[in-house]
């Protein structure tokens, strides 16, 4: 499935597999094949809503897991609460009394949930207070619950959960571009001069990832040009394809189509090539830069010099991971200003040692989120699950 929690599904699929785990993945029918060898995908799921958790439940007493792992998006689940209750479709925890096993499944697996993104999803804001309940119920259901970030591992642990880690998530695209690759014949076959300036953003474009601020900081940049690299919507969230038609439109009020190119979907290698050919990879989130972004994560993985956005809410100072440094691994911005972006780009464009300077910091940082280290970090929890530990 194309978006975040796919790749990141696929990438810790593939990494445990190459640890001795044996590794199932149910998912929608619109998913893909696994490669050969590798691990075995169960494309079961026509939608996801309640009859779902009896097809889980199918899968659950033919494969009999040790451990059933939820990477929980709300988007990737059609924005349907079924998934939240499918920790309490198995057999009750210890200490639920007087309630019968729940379909003969038997033995009972250990249920993980990882929460990739706890904010309340832009296409239902009114539903906030309903969204966060049955998400809380999910992770209170849970044997054990995974943060990929502070903001989030913060959050959750005020929620009285039984066992709570924080394990990131890495960069879903190899740094392998294609073979003989030139960037100035590369830079030039996309259209752009030795002269101008080319800033890259990567990723779907969504009302939280502050497109249209990136759009209008670029009509402040005569000399730039901007390569939208990677698919623009998406299979998970449904919003995004009219968030893309709004950014189209501002691109043509803006009268900018001339100076905006389209990768679309492409293969990893071909979206390496276009971050190594891009000056500046520009990422507005308009909730701040998190670990929780595939798409910063893959950029730093580039050491691509990267401008984005500071976190709207104060700091707690308790950070876990690594921090995000102004002048250091990025710049920052505040989000929803254009202006500001425009002049942080305009400040890394006419200094190429500060640009060289963070994309260094930006490949640094990166090497605390390996893909073999994340997967030895889950299967030492599911390891102290299965101990009592």
């Amino acid at each position: 499935m194309q978006g975040g929690v796919g790749d990141c599904t696929r990438a810790i699929a593939r990494a445990l597999v190459a640890l001795g785990a044996d590794v199932h993945v149910l998912t929608s029918t619109h998913a893909g094949a696994a490669p050969p060898s590798s691990f075995v995908v169960h494309p079961i799921v026509t939608r996801w809503d309640w009859s779902n958790l009896r097809a889980i439940a199918r899968v659950v007493r033919e494969v009999v897991p040790q451990v059933v792992h939820l990477q929980y998006q709300t988007g990737a689940f059609g924005m349907h609460p079924a998934i939240n209750f499918l920790p309490r479709y198995f057999r009750p925890r210890p200490g639920d009394v007087g309630r019968a096993p729940r379909r003969g499944i038997k033995p009972r697996p250990y249920v993980v949930t990882t929460f990739h993104d706890l904010r309340v999803p832009y296409l239902f804001p009114k539903a906030g207070p309903v969204r966060e309940w049955v998400t809380r119920r999910l992770a209170q259901s849970c044997d054990a619950v995974i943060a990929t970030n502070d903001e989030d591992y913060q959050k959750l642990a005020t929620w009285n959960l039984g066992r709570l880690t924080l394990i990131p998530i890495g960069s879903n695209i190899p740094t392998t571009p294609p073979a003989r690759y030139d960037r100035a014949a590369w830079r030039a076959q996309l259209g752009v001069g030795a002269d101008e300036t080319l800033l890259g953003y990567f990723g779907f474009l969504n009302e939280s990832k502050g497109g249209e601020t990136l759009i209008r900081a670029l009509a402040r940049l005569p000399n730039a040009k901007l390569l939208m690299i990677g698919d623009p919507v998406g299979a998970s969230d449904p919003t995004n394809v009219g968030y893309l038609a709004r950014v189209k439109s501002l691109i043509a009020t803006l009268r900018l189509t001339e100076r905006v190119f389209w990768t679309g979907y492409t293969p990893s290698e071909s979206v390496t090539a276009n971050f190594l050919a891009i000056d500046l990879c520009v990422l507005p989130y308009r909730d701040g830069a998190s670990y929780r972004r595939g798409t910063l994560m893959a950029a730093l993985a580039h050491g691509c010099a990267i401008v984005t956005t500071a976190d709207r809410r104060p700091s707690t100072g308790a950070t876990l991971l690594p921090a995000l440094r102004d002048g250091e691994n990025c710049l920052l911005v505040p989000p929803d200003d254009p202006r500001a972006l425009a002049e942080a780009i305009q400040r890394a464009m006419a200094a190429p040692a500060l640009r060289a300077r963070i994309g260094a910091g930006a490949r640094e940082l990166a090497r605390h989120f390996g893909w073999e280290s994340i997967a030895r970090q889950h299967l030492e929890l599911y390891r102290s699950l299965a101990d009592g530990a």
